[in-house]
């Protein structure tokens, strides 16, 4: 896990080291163990390392290979890169170090534009063949590590995060109209390529990108998720036992791929407590857990405590709890939004950043649950869209998923951020793509291949990251997603969803664990605001600064500071936070530039 920046002049000038510096201070958290660059005329390349895997300084980076002609920056873990430095070594390829950074220039010098595909883990790189004076770039198959870039005039220049560009300097930092309404209709997701400001962008996950000298640049995509029932039919037991076998391979590759221990974020719901189990059932000794509990509201209870106790007091782990009064949670909120490479409007992510600040003193990789209730069918609004018996795949996911129909939305922005319904026309693209059998198989492959990677999946990156914390997903192997996507809707949503891991879970979990109702990692007080976080938030929205920037429209502000606990999105979203939480990263991430 690491930090990645770079630079590419596509005038023949020499990149400017002076930028590269600045874009590794930004990325120091990602990775405190090394820093190094390399530079080749028009190419720069910088990089902070944390290490994980083959710790000798062999295994720093930038890894440059001479022989071949290869420089690289990697950010992630190819969990398959013992078998397939065994597959390169037979081709006559030679090794300098035991990592899996240097298959990866191998990879490349065999396989070309077809390596990202061969490669079997979370990654985000990019690759200098100097012979041929071009740069390669991929990202895995879910998006787990960021990768996002940047082109003005003749320079180009790609990073980890959005504050790494921005330190470059050049960016062009109005907001994106067409991100603005995907920001809030889909709580915070802003699909690859766009990012809510003009002048960064992102790779898609599942795709390369090369960047020739000159300037032209090419993409492509390497993976494809398919949604369809295999030409065999499977029973119920067949998928069972298959998708059993498969998140048992996916647990154990990720607890064996590196060279410090493992540990486990515990939230006390079935996905998080089914990875102790079966990292437990692995033989893994001095299981490490750790679990974050919050102040209570009237409305909901602050922690899952009850139901993570149970897990640690079965398999006997090492575990710590922390609680976090919401005074300090208010306290660390910007930290917290200062980690964010995009606003994220989900509660939890201050709750993973202080979590990450206890658990990075202690241990350098965890495993996560993200992404099992996107994979199997985990969330209330699934079976509420099958039971929608009218409408198109479009009307039926918005009627139980949007956050804001795009009347509202024309409500909540200012006339110069007015436009036609640019969320609506590129979700029913998505949802209409060949290779979905029904409508839950297209929403959950939407989820897993486009929505999860900038909302779950990019706040766990950030908020462990900022800390030097690498945070694995098992739920997101491919083998094992691919699998699911080809299992019958109806046998992942019974029993309320989730069946399959319900199944597999009984007797390796306590009851109450598998057949408590679905919960969310608790925030309470950024879902019912009150008291100091709505004086906060009214503070913010009423700054010059705010008011300056011209995005909100008066009326719909008033509408939710008079009662912002009535208004909430269709999945409990608290409508004031949103419009807070981007005022204040703005602030925060660009005006404070």
């Amino acid at each position: 896990m690491c930090g990645i920046c770079g630079e590419l002049r596509l005038d023949g000038a020499p990149a400017d080291l002076d930028v590269l510096q600045r874009m590794m201070a930004e990325l120091t958290r990602r990775g405190p163990d090394h820093g190094g660059s390399y530079s080749d005329g028009a190419l720069g390349f910088g990089h902070r390392r944390l290490a994980i895997i083959d710790l000798s300084v062999r295994s720093n980076q930038p890894m440059l290979d001479a022989h071949l002609g290869l420089a690289l920056v990697f950010n992630g873990t190819i969990y398959n890169y013992r078998a397939l430095r065994a597959e390169l070594v037979a081709k006559g390829y030679h090794f300098f170090s035991d990592g899996d950074t240097e298959v990866i220039l191998k990879a490349y010098h065999a396989w070309g534009n077809a390596c990202p595909e061969r490669l079997h883990g979370m990654f985000a790189f990019a690759l200098w063949d100097a012979n041929r004076r071009v740069l390669f770039m991929a990202r895995d198959r879910f998006g787990v590590k960021p990768l996002y870039w940047n082109r003005q005039g003749p320079v180009f220049r790609f990073a980890s995060t959005t504050q790494a560009l921005l330190a470059a300097g050049g960016v062009d930092t109005r907001i994106d109209p067409v991100a603005l309404h995907h920001l809030f209709t889909l709580h915070a997701v802003v699909p690859a390529p766009r990012t809510v400001l003009t002048g960064v962008r992102k790779l898609p996950p599942a795709h390369w990108m090369q960047v020739d000298a000159d300037g032209t640049t090419t993409q492509g995509r390497y993976w494809h998720l398919d949604a369809t029932r295999p030409e065999q039919p499977l029973t119920d037991d067949d998928w069972l036992a298959a998708i059993h076998e498969s998140l048992r391979q996916a647990v154990k590759k990720r607890s064996e791929v590196a060279d410090v221990p493992v540990g486990v974020l515990l939230s006390g719901g079935l996905d998080s407590s089914l990875l102790v189990a079966l990292l437990a059932e692995a033989g893994v000794s001095d299981l490490r857990t750790f679990s974050v509990g919050f102040d209570d509201t009237p409305e909901e209870a602050g922690s899952e405590f009850e139901f993570s106790d149970q897990v640690v007091a079965r398999y006997g782990t090492s575990h710590r709890k922390f609680r976090v009064p919401n005074d300090q949670v208010l306290q660390r909120l910007p930290e917290a939004i200062d980690a964010m490479t995009e606003p994220m409007f989900g509660q939890d992510a201050v709750a993973f950043y202080l979590l990450a600040e206890q658990v990075s003193r202690e241990i350098k990789v965890v495993q996560s649950g993200q992404g099992a209730d996107e994979v199997f069918g985990g969330y209330f609004w699934y079976p509420r869209i099958a039971a929608e018996a009218t409408g198109s795949r479009l009307e039926r996911l918005a009627k139980h998923y949007f956050d804001r129909d795009h009347d509202e939305y024309l409500r909540l922005v200012q006339p110069a951020f007015a436009g036609p319904d640019y969320t609506s026309a590129l979700i029913a693209d998505l949802l209409d793509e060949a290779g979905a059998d029904e409508l839950l198989d297209a929403i959950l492959r939407l989820d897993v291949t486009t929505l999860i990677v900038d909302d779950p999946v990019k706040r766990v990156d950030n908020m462990t990251m900022a800390w030097g914390l690498e945070a694995r997903v098992p739920f997101l192997d491919h083998q094992l997603v691919e699998l699911a996507a080809r299992c019958p809707p109806e046998l992942k949503l019974r029993e309320g969803g989730k069946y399959p891991l319900k199944a597999m879970a009984r007797g390796l979990l306590p009851d109450a664990v598998i057949d408590r109702p679905k919960g969310y990692f608790p925030m309470p007080a950024l879902k019912y605001v009150r008291g100091a976080f709505l004086e906060m938030m009214r503070d913010v929205l009423g700054s010059g600064a705010c008011r300056r920037r011209g995005l909100y429209a008066q009326g719909y502000l008033d509408m939710l500071l008079a009662a912002p606990d009535l208004h909430h999105t269709r999945i409990m979203g608290n409508k004031l936070w949103h419009l807070a939480l981007l005022e204040l990263w703005i602030q925060r991430t660009v005006d404070g530039l």
